[in-house]
């Protein structure tokens, strides 16, 4: 495994602290938006959905209750229901792999910043 060090603004290293320990994960899933031009399986930027949302939400800095009430959108949430009945009753192509995938990872995220969100509300009680 390599070590890489980054220089991140104080502000920004402060809220990634608490997460260490998912940092190859976050990096892994911010690389999901740029994929690779010769990846047949391209995630599009409609596919990116949920990860915008999430993205865009957590730019905003919001408190830990927010975070704990977070949901996507319900188109957002209409196409994981779409993704989950295609693979139960056809199977999906590469590219539906792909986002379902990103969903997967995107909801593994969400419920880490969840359960640290609840974490810091009990110890400021």
């Amino acid at each position: 495994m390599k070590t890489i060090t980054l220089e991140v603004p104080d502000d920004l290293a402060t809220r990634l602290a608490p997460l260490s320990d998912r940092l190859p994960d976050l990096l892994l899933l911010a690389l999901s938006m740029f994929p690779d031009q010769s990846r047949t399986a391209a995630v599009s930027s409609r596919q990116n959905l949920v990860l915008d949302e999430i993205v865009t939400f957590l730019a905003g800095g919001p408190p830990p209750e927010q975070i704990i009430t977070f949901k996507v959108s319900p188109e957002a949430q209409a196409r994981l229901e779409t993704l989950l009945d295609t693979h139960r009753e056809t199977g999906l192509s590469q590219d539906e792999a792909v986002e379902l995938n990103l969903y997967s990872q995107v909801n593994h995220i969400l419920l880490l910043l969840k359960a640290r969100a609840r974490a810091l509300l009990s110890a400021s009680n």
